[in-house]
């Protein structure tokens, strides 16, 4: 028995591991994944055309015909108009022609129907059926205008300095307190002088407990100086800051401009880059604007009021503190009135609804006035707000959440404003200082030497690699292929990415670096078959041998792209994003692209005698 058992012990075949070897369906994931690669990198190459997506109100539409013959008239070419729906899309054949032609059809459109500047694929409608877009192209590709605005932050802090004014007289008054003199220095400082000690202690206390966003720096006698602590304005500038990106989006949005790109700069400057727009005075009109609606209660009195100039230049005295301001309003639009004057319909939402509501139905019979304010930059630098009651109406029933206002000026003048209204209320002045406008053959020229100076590394990456490592050399080089491939179809997929001039570089850059996982590869190789091992044994120990290697060089430069794009702006973030995407691709073609070519084709190879 023991016999026998050793003897069927030893004729056991112990299974050798198959080296160089891919399961079936790891050659169907690598396929199908390069094909999703390739059919979304595609429609890039078929590139975009300038249009107008309208937007339609109303159930009737205008005719197709009628469209193309009024642009074409007016001198603008026109390659098609497609309608679906409640949308009309009408492709132009120039970029410039974009901004005429929108003012054209606002002429002839409905004032309901939105007008939006777009482009769109010039891909074949079986691509596009398919959802798949180009790559969306930055400003110094497509060409536009860029503005840096700066956010003027001491006007806010002014305003925070009089409200605690106001606060504490309305507080003095309550409790009895007299002789109390205060005034507001030119760093928005507050001065207090007090008429005993007792009114001294109280107003320490109730400083520290009713308003702790403000310090006592200074405490001399019966003077008191209060002021903000740097902290609380560090936090006054970022929200300040990011009220207005919201509001500079919703006004891009009123423009009906698409893809525009709205970031924070610095401490408190925002950028703005509108791709395609080649005309930028509506534009800067309104993204530069600072004009703000608020509605007032008017007063007798001087306490807690303020003097303000009507149309006419007739002085007015309202209520300082404003019964609604313009962040409540969500929708207002410019019509004509009765009486044939313009007038601006307002909608509010729920919260200014019932401010409205609650205030009115108190002050039935009495005026109510409607205060437009807007800040300019004087020559010295300084900020300068000019306030303008519009409107002074008597309340005839209490108000909700939709009314209207008069006496904003002609027709064009309440369309304004009705815009400005829907765009939302800068919480700070903006000063627009620094514009650029490039035009579409700049942005043309920049894509041309762009991807020729791709193109040249490339070719000569591709004859180096032919030339030094022979066969191997075009297993790299249909991976180098592979990956540009992919990085094309990565970069029309992911939203939000732009592909920028700096971009082209990482394109470029990424070329020369994708080959390094090859290099590493094939090195190990040749020592391995220097060593005389066989082909395919060098080929398992290469690969196994280099991968550590590709993996620890790839990842660092990986963690520096993530860093330039979480701290950069604009063209450095276009940069590391080529530049990290790339690295993702390069690492899966260089290591299983190529190893799927070579164990197809020289796998099993058990020959030690090879040139490689």
């Amino acid at each position: 028995m023991d016999s026998y058992q050793m003897t069927k012990k030893s004729n056991t075949k112990v299974p050798r591991k198959l080296l160089n070897h891919y399961a079936g369906w790891k050659y169907v994931v690598l396929i199908c994944t390069l094909l999703v690669m390739l059919l979304s990198a595609i429609p890039t190459l078929y590139g975009e055309n300038p249009a107008l997506q309208i937007n339609h109100q109303q159930a009737q539409k205008p005719a197709i015909h009628t469209l193309k013959q009024t642009l074409e008239s007016n001198e603008i070419a026109v390659k098609r108009i497609d309608q679906e729906g409640d949308k009309t899309t009408i492709v132009l054949a120039e970029n410039s022609s974009q901004t005429r032609a929108k003012a054209i059809l606002e002429t002839i459109l409905p004032a309901d129907d939105d007008i939006t500047l777009a482009l769109v694929s010039a891909a074949p409608s079986w691509l596009q059926g398919m959802g798949l877009k180009p790559i969306k192209l930055g400003l110094d590709l497509r060409g536009g205008v860029q503005f840096l605005l700066d956010v003027d932050m001491e006007p806010v802090f002014n305003i925070r300095a009089q409200q605690l004014l106001d606060n504490l007289r309305v507080d003095f008054r309550d409790q009895g307190l007299r002789g109390v003199r205060i005034s507001i220095d030119r760093d928005n400082r507050l001065q207090l002088n007090l008429p005993t000690d007792e009114a001294k202690v109280a107003l320490l206390k109730q400083i520290a407990t009713t308003y702790p966003q403000w310090k006592v720096t200074q405490s001399t006698g019966l003077l008191v100086e209060v002021s903000m602590p740097q902290a609380e304005k560090t936090d006054i500038v970022n929200l300040t800051v990011q009220q207005n990106l919201q509001t500079m989006r919703s006004r891009i949005a009123e423009l009906g401009i698409t893809e525009a790109m709205v970031q924070r700069q610095g401490e408190h400057r925002i950028r703005i880059e509108l791709p395609g727009v080649q005309d930028p005075a509506t534009a800067k009109n309104v993204i530069g604007a600072t004009a703000s609606l608020a509605f007032h209660e008017l007063k007798s009195i001087s306490s807690g009021s303020m003097v303000v100039s009507n149309s006419d230049g007739a002085p007015i005295r309202i209520a300082r503190d404003a019964i609604l301001g313009g962040e409540h309003i969500i929708d207002a639009r410019a019509n004509v009135g009765e009486m044939g004057a313009a007038q601006v319909n307002i909608t509010l939402d729920n919260a200014g609804g019932k401010k409205m509501s609650d205030f009115t139905k108190h002050n039935i019979g009495k005026p109510m006035a409607t205060l437009y304010s807007e800040y300019s930059r004087n020559n010295d630098g300084s900020t300068k707000k000019t306030n303008n009651v519009i409107s002074v109406a008597t309340i005839q029933a209490q108000l909700g959440s939709q009314f209207r206002i008069t006496g904003a000026g002609s027709m064009a003048d309440a369309q304004e404003l009705a815009l400005l209204l829907r765009a939302g209320s800068l919480t700070a002045p903006v000063t627009i200082v620094e514009e650029r406008t490039i035009g579409p053959s700049l942005g043309a020229e920049n894509i041309q030497n762009g991807f020729s100076a791709l193109a040249l590394g490339l070719g000569l990456t591709l004859v180096f690699m032919a030339l030094w490592y022979r066969r191997l050399g075009w297993v790299a080089n249909v991976a180098l292929v592979a990956n540009i491939i992919m990085l094309f179809g990565l970069l029309a997929l992911i939203p939000g990415a732009v592909l920028t001039l700096p971009g082209i570089a990482g394109l470029v850059l990424t070329v020369g670096m994708a080959v390094d996982t090859n290099v590493l590869v094939f090195e190990r190789i040749r020592d391995k078959l220097r060593e005389g091992r066989s082909f395919a044994q060098a080929i398992n120990t290469g690969f196994d041998s280099a991968f550590s290697t590709i993996i620890d060089a790839n990842i660092t430069t990986l963690i520096i792209a993530v860093v330039l794009y979480s701290i950069g702006q604009g063209p450095v973030q276009g940069f590391a994003l080529t530049l990290g995407l790339g690295i993702l691709t390069s690492m899966f073609t260089g290591i299983i692209v190529s190893r799927a070519l070579i164990n197809k084709i020289w796998g099993r190879d058990t020959r030690h005698d090879l040139k490689v």
